[in-house]
């Protein structure tokens, strides 16, 4: 790469950047109050295990 294409970069790097820091976070819905939080992936790991463990006789 040449200088001018490192600063062609650099610059729309730093655009990127500018804009990504604008963004606005995704509003998460809220439907109840007194309903649990989100599953998180452990919980969805545990869950699937236990589902497998119930389909399985001892």
């Amino acid at each position: 790469m040449g200088k001018t294409d490192d600063e062609k970069l650099a610059k729309l790097i730093k655009k990127n950047m500018a804009k990504a820091a604008k963004a606005k976070p995704k509003a998460r819905k809220r439907y109840d109050p007194t309903l649990p939080p989100d599953s998180t992936d452990d919980d969805i790991e545990r869950r699937d295990f236990f589902s497998e463990m119930k389909k399985r006789e001892f």
